[in-house]
């Protein structure tokens, strides 16, 4: 079963090197899967009140949920940490567990997702304990995805 890998981004890659590395592994991923990104706006904030940013996540998350399909990762601080082989086990236990082969990862905003995405998810994911710049994470999730299927191919890219 061909998977169907998607990754929604609050926010647009600005820098052209983090660009170039997502660019480098998407290609990489073309072997494996169907592979596509889909960037949404990052809310304007006039303020960073609570009441602010909880308006801005709500909006953001209503553009989320219209782009997401299939079994849902969100990555957020509250998610659980995996070592690249769990990872490339959940992905490859998906089709069966599912019946879905439509995988899509899910990137907030500097201030997170709202709930809503968050309880939409069938995975919750953190990449680290470390706070990453936003376009770093994207380059670290799509490199762990090729990883991923590196280890299910048994290719020796993973050692």
């Amino acid at each position: 079963m061909l998977f169907d890998v998607k990754i929604v981004s609050v926010g647009k890659m600005k820098e052209h090197y983090f660009a170039d590395a997502c660019g480098e592994y998407q290609k990489r991923l073309s072997k494996f899967c169907s592979f596509s990104v889909s960037e949404i706006d990052e809310a304007k904030l006039f303020s960073e009140t609570e009441g602010e940013i909880r308006g801005a996540l709500q909006k953001e998350g209503e553009s989320i949920c219209k782009k997401i399909e299939g079994f849902v990762v969100a990555l957020c601080v509250e998610g659980k940490s995996l070592s690249s082989e769990a990872l490339s086990e959940l992905i490859k236990t998906i089709p069966e567990k599912t019946g879905r082969n439509k995988i899509s990862f899910v990137i907030g905003s500097s201030h997170g997702l709202c709930d809503e995405v968050k309880k939409r998810a069938d995975f919750q994911l953190s990449l680290s304990a470390l706070t990453l710049p936003h376009q770093l994470a994207r380059v670290v999730l799509t490199e762990q995805i090729y990883r991923a299927f590196c280890i299910m191919e048994g290719t020796k890219y993973h050692k």
